[in-house]
């Protein structure tokens, strides 16, 4: 058997936390718990976590910008936001800072176990073990052994999700590939019909990738979107 996947409870609601922590480990998780950002950010670098479950209002900072601090400490793990915040700037904020789902409370247990293991399994697919671990196109390139990505010889920093995203778009290309198709092979289960979730995250691809050379990512309304080489 494999090891259990260790997840992070950063929350200063003691009720919500006892919970997650109980349901958690009942389901074979190994669990740890932050009630605050300092909290949270010594329990990353000690235990090294396969995904944190966060609430945004912490008694000493906010979610959100422990996220984006998260990620550019080069952290891949995965980010399930739980808070109360539930409106769409907040989810688009939350996603935008790195995160891989939002989930907004009162929630359904089963509905957030599913949410973290779909995230756990996008995590796991970007790492190494790959029959094929290096993907080229154009001046694109993706390693899935050193889960590193480069463009015209420089550096990418990526999501789980976005490098899966790219991974799946480098590995069809050339076809134009459906928001359905997306979503089923990215997210791993419906997002409650939200394909504009794809159109969000094809959005940071674009941010990360179109600096550094010609456009890669082609729309075509109506239908999908396809990976091209430049030019064409």
């Amino acid at each position: 058997m494999g090891r259990a996947d260790r997840i992070l409870v950063v929350d200063d609601q003691p009720n919500i936390v006892d919970m997650l922590t109980t349901v958690l480990e009942f389901h074979g998780f190994l669990v740890s718990t932050a009630a605050t950002a300092a909290q949270a950010r010594a329990l990353v670098e000690a235990e090294r976590p396969d995904l944190v479950v966060l609430d945004v209002l912490l008694p000493d900072g906010d979610g959100f910008e422990l996220c984006r601090q998260l990620r550019a400490d080069g952290h891949r793990f995965g980010i399930v936001f739980l808070t109360a915040r539930d409106a769409r700037r907040d989810m688009v904020s939350g996603l935008t800072f790195g995160g891989d789902d939002y989930v907004t409370k009162p929630f359904a247990m089963d509905e957030l176990l599913a949410r973290i293991r779909a995230v756990l399994r996008r995590v796991g697919a970007a790492e190494p073990g790959s029959a094929s671990p290096v993907l080229r196109h154009a001046d694109l390139e993706l390693d899935e052994d050193t889960l590193m990505v480069h463009r015209a010889g420089r550096p990418v920093p990526l999501s789980p999700t976005e490098f899966k995203l790219l991974r799946y778009l480098m590995s069809n290309a050339g076809r134009v590939l459906s928001r359905t198709q997306i979503l089923e092979a990215v997210w791993s289960y419906d997002f409650r019909g939200e394909s504009n979730v794809v159109d969000t995250y094809i959005g940071y691809l674009r941010r990360k990738l179109d600096p550094l050379g010609e456009p890669l990512i082609v729309t075509h309304r109506g239908f999908g979107y396809a990976l091209r080489a430049p030019g064409r």
